[in-house]
This record gives structure tokens, C-alpha cells and sequence, in this order.
């Protein structure tokens, strides 16, 4: 679909699954408008016009309705977790508004107040649950919606099924209450609480219930693998962490808890402008919360393993089993959405803790350029993980100067991809293909500029400043990571065992990896002595090893963990 259609090519569109005219010449109620855009998003995307006749031959009326287009996009986006962008025409000074809604994720149905709408022809009802079947089946079995057989509502940690009905009860209740929800909400019991979010069924008590609301003994007996360990530790060597806790209980029984231990030790960042100094937080709460919940909505629970939350005092990093899903890969992932586990990412949508639907890493990505950080970090991932790492040690205060020189009325406007290309752009770096399209909007509000040969450029912003700053940041990461070494190593090995392999660590320093073949060449010493030296190492958390017996290479530990601007 176009970007932008002109006004001839809207009144001569079909109305139905695609677009929704509504003439609208005074107001429209926005509770309605949610629930268009949702059922405009389950068929796969669309566009609400305002201001033009539903019957044909259509006509352009003008609309008054939602004067504030910006804010109701962004009411839009928190009732339904997808996106929405609009755009305004003004045809002889009638006001002509449209939201462009974005289609649903695979597997994920969009809902409005706890409804999935949907149209069947032009009348808006509410999805069959035959068809709410079929979108779950979109992307495979849904192990989170399969009943535990053994279970019973003895199982159920009735506190932490009140913690999520109290959450749902503060995101709907400043809005509407037209159908009734939030009246049903606060009297039902337990039970049918349980029921009508689909945790519970005819059959019997599903997964997702055990895994959100579960209590200790029934995790234990059915489901033990769905477990949090949170760590601290001051430094990467080996040994216990500084501080441990493991959390094998519902999900809503510990997920602020966790938060807590995570801002224990969050160090403030500080930064500069004129002569007043500003603090922000090594770690943002909304993208740490986002990770966690990535990581229990998206892991394997089919898989033995544990999700854990590792918190160093330069970065957080967040494991989850299972690999990416179907589909997702490191460079699609803010693109594409797949959930692996529909209902509970459901469920957890319902009361506002997932911010959009999918992945939401969108709002991580967005919050760590708005905060000039680095981008989360998905290097260490691989079949059987998923790590998602979070560095807390640095901020970019030449790109704080720049959103500061934009305004942040400005910023506030600005979607996740346009942030991406201002985040591209200041880092010299090219554009995503699947990015281009912002890139117009950003030339009229003044921000990106274009130069004689095609390319593009950040306006009042000097690149070879750019590129100074990124030649420094380099070579303090250089130094940081040699720094980093040295404290590993002293930290592992005592002094004896240090002068015996240093030439050894030093020769993988130099080369990345080595065979072992290779390392008895360069070193001089006995194929025995070079397996015990290797076996020590492995042993000591600082190198590892790659491939099979017959073509197995070695590497030191950090040097594959750290990256460096490139």
C-alpha cells in the first residue's frame, strides 16, 4: 500500500477490509475509532478516512473530528499495541484526516477492551473463535496454550492473578467503559477471570496459566524449567555470583521484584549541557522491563534451561532459551514479529505490560537511541539462545546535543524507524533498505538533508565530528577491552599459572583463534604441555573452544563478547 494516496484515488477506494470511510463532520467517539483500527488490523492493515462519504458516488465533506491527529495516533498505538500513522489533506479547505493502521503480527489476533473486532463485509462484529483459531495456528503450535492435564485452580497463586487484574484495571480505567469491561473485572471471581483471558477452558487449566500465575509447588512438579535467575556480578571472571536469586513461581508474582533488584545497583550516567549537569540511568526501567518480558513471552518452555538476568556493572545481559522464532533473525527483528508463545504474549497485552504487540522491540530500540546509548546487542545468540545484551557504562553526549538541537516537541513525534536513521546517520552508517521510506518526512521537518550526488546527511551536524567522536570511542573500547583482559586474567590465574600461558594468551590476543597444531608451532612447547595450558584456560572461564575434535579452535572469551564501532 501507498504511503499517501491523493484524494482522487480515496473516493474511488472500496470500502470494506482495507478502508473505512466515516464522514465525521463534528467528532467521531474514539472508542468506535479503536475499534475500527483494530479490526482494520486484524485483515491485515488499513486506513479510518474522516471527512469523505461512505456511499458512493463519495464525496469529500471535511471533518473536524480528532484536532489533535498526533495524540489520538498515539492513543491508538497504547489501546492496541500496533501501529498507526496518519496523514491530513486539505482538498478547497475541507479537513480530510486518515489513520494508516498497521496489519497484525502472524499468530497474534489485535483487540480493543479485551475483543478481537473484525468486519464482515461493512459491519463491524466481534472475530469467531474459529477464526481466532486459525490466526494462532499462523505460525505454528502454540505450546503456551496446551492444558496441563494434572493441573487444577489448587495451582493457581490467586495473589498473583489479583496483581494482573489490578493492572488491567489501571490501563482500561481512565478510558471508557462502554461495554461493561471494567465493571465485569473488578467483580468476577478467579475463575472466570481466568477463563475469559483463555487461560483457563473447558478442558482444563492451559500452560500459560501455570507459567504467569502459577504457584511454587505446581512450577516445580509440572513445569519446572519455567524459572528466573537473576545474578549479580561486579566482573566477568568465574566463580558465584555476588548476589542470586532464583524465582520458579508465576510470573506476575515476582516481575516488579525483579525490576527492583536490577535498579539496586543502576549507576547514573552523567552528561553536561552548559553549566548545568544531567543524570540518566545506566538502565532505562521500560527497556528492561520490555527484555524481561521478551524473554519469558518468546522462549522455548519445551526446552530444559533457565532464563537468566545477568547484571554486570557495565551492561545487562538477557538469556532466553530457544533461539529466535521462526522467522526472526538479528536483522529482521525490528522488523518482523512472530510470537512463540500467542496466549501468554495475549494475556500480558491485555493488562498493558507488553507495549505493542510482537516483540516490542521497537520501544527498546527507540528509548536507546532517545537516550543516546548503544543499541541492544544480539551477538552472543544462536540456536539454542537468545542474549540479548544491554550496555550500561556510556552515553553518546554529542547525540544528546543533536535530539537537544531538534527539540524535544519534535522528538516526541518521531517514529522508531525515523529514529533509526537519524541513529544510522550520525554513526555514518548506511540506511536499512526496509528504513528508506521515513526518510521524505525527515526532509521536510529539516532534520536529514540530501546531498548533490543522492546521499544523505544530518542537517547542522558536522561529520567529521562525527567521525572524530567515533575515532575516540574506538579507542576507548579498545582500551577498555585490553583493560578488560589483564583484570580477567589476574583475576583467574595466580601468578605462577599466569607466566606459564601469558605467551599463549597473548598469541590469541593477536591471531582471534589458533588450532592447537597451530599454537605448538608458534610456541615451541609439547603437545602435552599445550593441552594441559588450553585445558586450564577452558576451565578458568577465559578462553573456549569452536568446532568438532578434528578442526577445533581456541579463543579467548571477551575477545569474541566485546564489540568495537566499526
Amino acid at each position: 500500500m501507498k504511503i499517501r494516496e491523493t484524494i482522487e484515488e480515496l473516493l474511488q477506494a472500496k470500502e470494506g477490509e482495507s478502508y473505512q470511510f466515516k464522514e465525521a463532520k463534528n467528532r467521531f467517539d474514539f472508542a468506535d475509532a479503536c475499534k475500527c483500527c483494530c479490526a482494520l488490523s486484524n485483515l491485515g492493515g488499513g486506513k479510518l478516512v474522516f471527512g469523505i462519504s461512505d456511499r458512493r458516488p463519495r464525496k469529500v465533506v471535511g471533518s473536524n473530528a480528532f484536532e489533535q491527529p498526533e495524540r489520538t495516533r498515539l492513543g491508538f498505538i497504547e489501546r492496541l499495541h500496533v501501529m498507526v500513522d496518519f496523514e491530513l489533506y486539505d482538498p478547497d479547505g475541507d479537513r480530510v484526516l486518515v489513520f494508516d493502521v498497521a496489519g497484525r503480527p502472524a499468530g497474534l489476533p489485535i483487540q480493543y477492551e479485551g475483543i478481537a473486532w473484525w468486519y464482515e463485509g461493512d459491519k463491524l462484529t466481534k472475530m469467531s473463535e474459529e477464526t481466532r483459531r486459525a490466526i494462532y495456528a499462523e505460525t505454528g503450535h502454540d505450546f503456551s496454550s496446551d492444558l496441563c492435564a494434572a493441573a487444577t485452580m489448587d495451582d493457581i497463586n490467586t495473589e498473583a492473578v489479583e496483581g494482573f487484574r489490578s493492572k488491567w484495571i489501571k490501563r482500561i480505567k481512565p478510558y471508557t467503559d462502554k461495554t461493561g469491561l471494567l465493571s465485569r473485572l473488578e467483580s468476577i471471581d478467579v475463575e472466570q477471570l481466568l477463563r475469559d483471558i483463555g487461560a483457563i477452558t473447558d478442558g482444563g487449566i492451559t500452560y500459560a496459566a501455570l507459567v504467569l500465575f502459577g504457584t511454587a509447588a505446581a512450577l516445580n512438579r509440572y513445569l519446572a524449567q519455567s524459572e528466573v535467575i537473576f545474578e549479580y556480578r561486579p566482573s566477568s571472571r568465574p566463580g558465584p555470583a555476588a548476589a542470586r536469586e532464583e524465582f520458579r513461581v508465576g510470573f506476575f508474582s515476582f516481575f516488579d521484584k525483579l525490576w527492583e533488584l536490577v535498579n539496586l545497583r543502576n549507576d547514573k550516567l552523567h552528561y553536561q549541557d552548559g553549566f548545568f549537569v544531567f543524570d540518566i540511568p545506566a538502565y532505562n526501567e521500560r527497556v528492561v522491563r520490555e527484555a524481561i518480558l521478551n524473554a519469558v513471552s518468546h522462549r522455548d518452555y519445551q526446552l530444559s534451561g533457565s532464563v537468566f538476568v545477568k547484571q554486570y556493572r557495565d551492561r545487562l545481559e538477557i538469556d532466553s532459551p530457544g533461539g529466535f522464532p521462526h522467522g526472526i533473525t538479528r536483522e529482521n527483528i525490528m522488523f518482523r514479529q512472530a510470537p512463540r508463545n500467542r496466549l501468554i504474549a495475549e494475556i500480558l497485552a491485555r493488562c498493558g505490560l507488553v507495549e505493542r504487540a510482537g516483540q516490542g522491540m521497537d520501544l527498546i530500540y527507540e528509548l536507546c537511541i532517545r537516550e543516546a546509548k548503544e543499541l541492544p546487542d544480539f551477538l552472543d545468540s544462536d540456536e539454542y539462545i537468545v542474549r540479548i545484551r544491554l550496555e550500561g557504562s556510556k552515553i553518546d553526549e554529542k547525540m544528546l546535543a543533536l535530539f537537544r538541537s531538534i527539540g524535544e516537541s519534535v522528538t516526541d513525534q518521531l517514529s522508531t524507524e525515523e529514529l533509526l536513521i537519524i541513529y544510522s546517520l550520525y554513526h555514518g552508517q548506511k540506511v536499512d533498505a526496509n528504513l528508506t521510506r521515513y526518510i521524505p518526512r525527515l526532509l521536510e521537518l529539516g532534520i536529514v538533508k540530501q546531498d548533490a550526488h543522492g546521499g544523505y546527511g544530518l542537517n547542522g551536524v558536522s561529520l567529521a565530528s562525527i567521525d572524530e567522536t567515533r575515532m575516540k570511542q574506538k579507542m576507548k573500547q579498545e582500551n577498555k577491552n585490553e583493560t578488560s583482559l589483564n583484570e580477567d586474567w589476574n583475576a583467574a590465574l595466580n601468578k605462577a599459572e599466569l607466566k606459564k600461558v601469558l605467551p599463549l594468551l597473548e598469541f590469541l590476543k593477536k591471531q582471534g583463534d589458533a588450532s592447537p597444531n597451530e599454537l605448538l608451532e608458534a610456541l615451541g612447547k609439547s603437545k602435552t604441555t599445550i593441552w594441559r595450558y588450553l585445558n586450564l584456560l577452558c576451565e578458568r572461564g577465559i578462553i573456549a573452544s569452536t568446532g568438532n575434535t578434528s578442526s577445533v579452535t581456541y579463543h579467548l572469551i571477551n575477545t569474541r563478547r566485546s564489540t568495537v564501532p566499526q
